[in-house]
């Protein structure tokens, strides 16, 4: 009988032991483990991380690391971290967190323009990625990689297209430029092959053109105007005379892209770059600025007109005074270059 009593005892101790036990496992997966109050936290793992590497970036966010430890160890995912973007929300047990960062990478909203270089690109892309602006760079200027794709290191920025775009957080350098090739060659499907070809353009010059006329006007709904003008000279023979590449040329020139020049001067059209339209009649061997899809289209659908010569109209800021002579456009820039002198603009 005193026997029977012990063997019920440990039984009881057994199963209370066991009802301890289990409530401990039903708490570590499936109790909440955030200690968050936000909604969500957003997580990054780069690539290589270790479990431990992935314990510490956890840290401030779970309440108890151990619990999650446990089940992460149990569902296998301790010896296989994953990187990327994870989007950990509030009230999330153990079995989900271990979920979601298994299997949930999240990709980001890559968003880049306005770059005037490939190094420009580079810091911009980095900012939003992974991969760091030396190794995209690296892989931007690659020449196995452009010449594979027809570019130049000069010409290469036109190929970057400015959109917004998806990528997984962890893409690296060379996913990146890869996907950005296949979205140049997407962006001149048919309908833009057309068009290049019957204004007499390839793809390489139609963006160059474009660099120069968006550096020309901000004004989207004058590009197609501006665009005109150039294609006038351009069709006839006619140096550019575009002033944005005279700039361009002076900083690369120097060195310093920083610089900021608001008034091109008479001696720098003398400047012996390929990038001054002033001195060589041929467009420049590449884009002085990253065009955006509007000035592209704009040289594709430029507007059909008599004008040759544009200056800035000091009277609508942001537009130009149009011009189909000399003698007139000599009128309207001297109402500008007063302007200027006004304002006390000297470089």
């Amino acid at each position: 009988m005193y026997i029977k009593k012990i063997l019920v005892a440990i039984a009881i101790l057994g199963l209370i032991a066991l009802g301890i036990f289990s409530y401990y496992i039903y708490n570590s997966i499936f109790s909440s483990n955030t200690a968050f109050d936000v909604k969500q936290e957003t997580v990054y793992i780069p690539t290589g991380a270790t479990f431990q590497t992935l314990r510490d970036s956890l840290r401030p966010l779970l309440k108890d690391m151990e619990s999650f430890s446990l089940v992460a160890q149990k569902k296998g995912y301790a010896s296989n971290v994953r990187p990327g973007r994870y989007i950990l929300r509030k009230g999330m047990n153990n079995n989900e967190l271990v979920n979601e960062l298994r299997s949930g990478n999240k990709p980001v909203k890559v968003i880049f323009n306005n770059q005037e270089r490939l190094e420009n690109l580079a810091g911009r892309i980095s900012d939003q990625i992974e991969a760091d602006s030396t190794a995209l760079l690296n892989s931007f200027k690659d020449s196995s990689f452009l010449k594979k794709n027809k570019f130049t290191e000069r010409n290469a920025l036109g190929m970057y297209i400015p959109n917004q775009y998806e990528f997984y957080w962890n893409t690296s350098a060379e996913e990146f430029r890869e996907r950005m090739i296949k979205e140049y060659e997407r962006f001149w499907n048919e309908s833009r092959l057309k068009k290049a070809e019957e204004i007499g353009l390839t793809p390489y010059e139609v963006i160059t053109l474009a660099s120069i006329v968006q550096k020309e006007t901000a004004k989207v709904d004058e590009r197609p105007r501006v665009a005109g003008v150039y294609m006038n000279r351009y069709k006839n023979g006619w140096k550019l005379d575009a002033d944005p590449t005279v700039i361009y040329a002076i900083k690369e020139k120097t060195g310093n892209f920083d610089t900021i020049i608001k008034r091109v001067l008479y001696k720098d059209l003398e400047l012996d770059s390929p990038y001054n339209t002033y001195k060589y009649r041929q467009l420049p061997p590449g884009p002085i600025h990253m065009p955006d899809i509007s000035s592209i289209d704009a040289v594709l659908n430029y507007e059909d007109h008599g004008f040759y010569y544009f200056v800035a109209d000091v009277n609508n800021f942001g537009y130009h005074k149009f011009a189909k002579t000399l003698a007139q456009h000599n009128r309207n820039k001297q109402e500008y270059v007063r302007w200027i002198n006004k304002q006390g603009i000297k470089r």
